[in-house]
């Protein structure tokens, strides 16, 4: 189904491979799907057939093959927040989980699946990444239980979680001085050197692809609509553009109905190129030389798809947001103490950013909103630490005790509260 590539600038052609920037015009290539072929195979009732996994859809992924790499991976929950509703004075809101997803708890387990399934086709044996942490965790495991040999290279100064989250698989694991900007461009050399399928480098074409079965589920989820808006984190940029295209590719093949979708970023306010961008009303993207925000899996200064993910989210008629380290803690807290969903801070600014919209009137009250939640609590915990808990000794009246002291403090704060 996928044999080709085609620039996203000029338009050019050129045969499939682990290629990922155009020889004429140096613009990034994407994967060529052949529609009409697809409609006549791919129906609601044929996906509904298949197993709860991303490759319910996979001839809109781009592999030549059934895939061998993560083929349990995907069907997140799709929840209904209704605590939240009620809280924040809204009709309808969904958050799309992926804190939940196999193996790694993380939405990179999607891109990596599809693209060490590729990996696989064109015949490479050792694969990697660079990464600030989700990615890495994700390739390691898939590589480990795919049989590869794996080298990650990740910025120095990662959260100890996302080091030991890849670690443990046993990669040749490498940390880089610098921030993932400098990771990357290394990478970029490594790939031009060495045998090495590098997910999102030499493989990025196919590795992007992966994002957006997060868009098919959503809409499935929804009973097979769209919602009216779309709140993504927002690193390279990728992940929007893709649940867009999704959503566009579910609409040609009549699996639903087109509609226009709004769709929203957001970044950490000390790592936010895109959303300086279109809060700027401008397509062009200004790297930042020096990210500084507790939400380290989205600070990359110069992001790959910025242009692309500000052009989708203006052309949309959307807007971003870029929460604060504290505005970030509270939207996690929130989230957990509400929904008992616990995200990492990539997804606190994503809940983060979208309060922030919605405080604004940027995305409307009664609207059909989901939020999209990608990482999991655990691997981001130093920036939620809580305070110890009270000790007791195993009396029933010190229970007691502390249960009347609970007790009052709620009365006070209702009270206050009135």
């Amino acid at each position: 189904m996928t044999t080709e590539l085609e620039c996203r600038e000029c338009g050019k052609r050129v045969p499939g491979g682990a290629r990922y920037v155009c020889e004429d015009c140096f613009g990034p290539l994407g994967v060529v799907y052949d529609y009409e072929a697809i409609a006549k195979r791919l129906t609601r009732e044929a996906i509904e057939r298949r197993p709860p996994t991303m490759w319910r859809y996979r001839e809109l992924l781009p592999l030549d093959e059934p895939p061998t790499v993560g083929t349990a991976v995907g069907m997140t929950p799709l929840v209904r927040a209704r605590r939240l509703e009620k809280l924040l004075g809204v009709r309808e809101l969904w958050i799309k989980n992926d804190a939940v997803s196999f193996p790694t708890l993380s939405f990179k387990d999607r891109v990596v699946a599809v693209a060490l399934s590729k990996a696989r086709e064109l015949g490479f044996e050792t694969v990697g990444c660079a990464s600030t942490g989700n990615l890495a965790n994700s390739v390691a495991a898939h590589a480990a239980a795919a049989g590869f040999s794996a080298w990650i290279l990740i910025p120095e100064d990662l959260e100890p979680g996302k080091v030991v989250g890849t670690s443990v698989y046993g990669p040749h694991l490498v940390a880089v001085r610098g921030a993932y900007d400098d990771v990357n461009r290394l990478c970029a050399e490594i790939a031009g050197r060495h045998p090495i399928g590098l997910v999102n480098v030499n493989l990025r074409a196919y590795y992007a692809e992966g994002s957006k079965s997060f868009g098919f589920e959503i809409a499935e989820q929804l009973g097979w609509r769209l919602p009216d808006h779309v709140v993504a984190p927002m690193a390279s940029g990728s992940l929007v553009t893709k649940i867009e295209k999704s959503f566009g590719e579910l609409a040609k093949l009549g699996l639903v109905e087109e509609r226009p979708v709004v769709f929203h970023g957001g970044q950490g306010e000390g790592c936010a190129p895109i959303v300086d961008a279109i809060r700027a009303g401008r397509d062009l993207v200004r790297p930042v030389r020096q990210p500084h925000t507790i939400a380290k899996s989205l600070a990359i200064g110069n992001p790959a798809d910025g242009y692309y993910a500000a052009r989708c989210v203006l052309g949309s008629g959307g807007s971003a947001a870029a929460p604060d380290d504290e505005a970030i803690r509270a939207a996690i807290l929130l989230l957990a103490e509400t929904e008992g969903i616990f995200t990492e801070t990539a997804g606190g600014v994503t809940f983060g950013a979208y309060r922030m919209l919605l405080d604004e009137g940027r995305i409307p009250r009664e609207a059909c909103v989901v939020v999209s939640i990608t990482g999991n609590g655990l691997k981001t915990l130093d920036a939620v630490a809580a305070a110890p808990p009270p000790v007791i000794a195993p009396r029933i009246d010190e229970f007691d005790r502390l249960l009347g002291s609970s007790r009052a403090s709620i009365e006070t704060t209702r009270t206050e509260t009135t």
